[in-house]
């Protein structure tokens, strides 16, 4: 037997490329650019982005259920500040250690370009700035949240494209052909991806879950669903926010459970995951609670002749601020009516008179009047009760014929 002899085979070289998936989604390794000295970051441009869009969505429902066109920009100026530093204030919050733990630096709490925002404190704070806006312009905030519903979660879903620029909030490994390669980012050089000796970007190991794209791709389908159900059962008095609410924290609720990322933890589970529990059982016991026809407005012209001060005769009243464009381009408030009176309004551009036995605004109920019956009242921004002459017809209403309900009466901050 002749002797067995050790033969060489040659073999391909083996390295974590090679063990890698050729089906991935690819992740960009820079995420901020220079403008001569002016950072541009993808993050803030996904969020600009979003806003946007939101703007643009909430104009047109408000625009259907009566107000002046522009009145989303004077709700948006109060409201995205306010979001803003609401969002920062929850991360601050929950993640205290980050700013004021060892090593930590507290002046760090007020760097907000670095990164840090909490969705749950952007909601908040952008309701507080909604409301505030609301009462200026004499809208009900319950028809603000209604018109916003649909086009928050579009602009989550846009914004969450800026955590893929920036190579964060993945989950963990998976073989799926939709795996998501993530670069391994460089602390010094904040935006940019660590290179190797010949320039190319380092990659982390192996893919991760795009767990972002998940959340974008579930607030898509929560928008669509605001859009269906609000269509067909004319939610109104805060429901169709209450399901907006409800939509998104089911989804964060199981996306939350995937990400590896960092995070305080309650009991053994993330922060926001507890988090979202509690707030979709708040959404449900309101939606569920809720009750009423959706509301409609009627705008009240700026231009509405106001009593003369002291009585006398009216050319002893100043007209020249009713003369101006801008006062008569913004009502000076609203009248809450039914969908009924609302598109009978939109046909004759006469404005509704109430009801007979209906209470005047302000004014406590008449003996006898029926109380389950609601009144017709004005929701003024602040300035004279008057007179009021015909407006003009607005945009057209939503759908399908009114309901037998009566307008109600409401102030302004409902």
């Amino acid at each position: 037997m002749s002797p067995t002899r050790d033969t060489a085979v040659a073999c391909a070289p083996v390295n974590l490329a090679s063990l890698t998936p050729q089906a991935a989604l690819p992740s960009p390794s820079t995420a901020v650019w220079q403008l001569g000295p002016v950072p541009i970051r993808a993050y803030a441009l996904c969020i600009i982005a979003g806003i946007v869009v939101a703007c643009l969505v909430t104009e047109y429902r408000l625009r259907r259920r009566g107000v002046a066109p522009g009145a989303v920009l004077d709700i948006a100026v109060w409201a995205v500040p306010a979001g803003i530093i609401g969002a920062r204030i929850y991360h601050v919050i929950t993640s205290p250690e980050q700013y004021f733990g060892t090593g930590g630096n507290p002046i760090e709490a007020l760097y907000i370009w670095q990164g840090g925002l909490g969705i749950w404190g952007a909601v908040a704070g952008g309701a507080v700035g909604a409301w505030i806006a609301a009462r200026q312009l004499g809208i009900p905030f319950a028809v603000v949240a209604d018109a916003l519903a649909p086009g928050l979660p579009l602009a989550q879903a846009v914004g969450r494209l800026g955590n893929w620029f920036n190579n964060e909030l993945h989950g963990g490994r998976t073989t799926l052909p939709w795996g998501l390669e993530i670069h391994r980012m460089d602390p010094n050089n904040p935006g940019q991806a660590l290179r190797d000796e010949v320039g190319q970007p380092i990659l982390e190991p192996g893919l991760y879950h795009p767990t972002f794209a998940y959340e974008a791709l579930w607030n898509i389908g929560v928008a669509l669903l605001v859009f269906a159900v609000d269509r067909r059962f004319r939610l109104g008095r805060g429901r169709a926010f209450a399901l907006y609410v409800m939509g998104y924290t089911a989804g964060r609720f199981w996306i939350e459970l995937m990400r590896t990322d960092e995070a305080n933890e309650i009991l053994g589970v993330r922060l926001n995951v507890w988090t979202a529990g509690l707030v979709f059982l708040g959404a449900l016991v309101y939606f569920l609670r809720a009750r009423g026809p959706r509301e409609y407005l009627v705008p009240i012209p700026a231009d509405a002749p106001a009593p003369v001060p002291g009585g006398g005769d009216v050319s002893q009243r100043d007209l020249s601020r009713t003369e101006t464009s801008a006062d008569l381009a913004a009502p000076r408030g609203y009248r809450v009516v039914d969908e009924a009176e609302f598109e009978a309004y939109q046909k004759t551009g006469t404005a509704p008179t109430g009801q007979p036995g209906a209470p005047a605004a302000g004014q406590p109920d008449a003996p006898g009047a029926p109380t389950d019956q609601p009144a017709a009242s004005d929701v003024s921004a602040g300035q004279p009760d008057g007179p009021e002459p015909e407006a003009d017809a607005g945009s057209a209403a939503d759908g399908v014929p009114g309901n037998e309900s009566g307008t109600r009466s409401t102030d302004r901050d409902s």
